[in-house]
């Protein structure tokens, strides 16, 4: 009797399905990847990928003898110079970034791209900071230099922190970790 019932299902199943075509799922068509976005060579522009900077230490002396160690990236290429700091949106007190050029020269620098305050320091290549600009404006294509002075470095650090630490012209630095980074004009 049980085998008379699972015949009779089966040939009741086989009835069904003649005559229709298997059910099946539809299928989507393959979907193409986005095309590549262009590389970005405008190095100004937000989008466009630094490479990554060699890093050092730049130990500022105040007024009262204290010591202040910075940690920076240094910017020692014509790209790294012109890129500086742009885009970023904060830069935690203890960092900054430190510009080399070849030589003691007419220096200045503005604040394109820049979203954030900084103070300027700007050093001679005997180690002497030779003018400070403060709290300098974001967004600004304003020419910032020290008044009649040359120099070879300049380090950016967040806007307040050389008055806050009592830096000013005068006192010596040192600086870390550049022995085997020569300045690219």
């Amino acid at each position: 009797m049980i085998r008379f019932v699972l015949i009779s299902v089966l040939v009741l199943s086989a009835c069904e399905s003649q005559g229709k075509p298997p059910a099946v799922a539809p299928v989507a068509p393959p979907v193409a990847p986005p095309p590549p976005r262009p590389k970005v060579t405008d190095i100004t522009a937000q989008d466009y990928e630094m490479p990554k900077l060699p890093h050092g230490r730049v130990t500022l002396t105040d007024a009262f003898g204290g010591k202040h160690p910075v940690d920076v990236e240094i910017a020692a290429t014509r790209d790294a110079r012109t890129r500086g700091l742009m885009w970023r949106t904060q830069l935690p007190e203890g960092t900054g970034m430190l510009f080399i050029f070849e030589k003691d020269d007419w220096l200045s620098f503005w604040m394109k791209n820049t979203l954030i305050p900084l103070d300027m320091i700007f050093i001679r290549s005997d180690l002497t900071i030779v003018g400070i600009v403060e709290r300098a404006e974001p967004k600004t294509l304003s020419a910032r230099q020290p008044n009649n002075q040359q120099s070879m470095y300049v380090l950016e650090v967040p806007g307040g922190w050389s008055e806050k630490i009592g830096l000013k012209p005068g006192l010596k630095v040192q600086i870390d970790g550049t022995k085997d980074i020569s300045p690219v004009p």
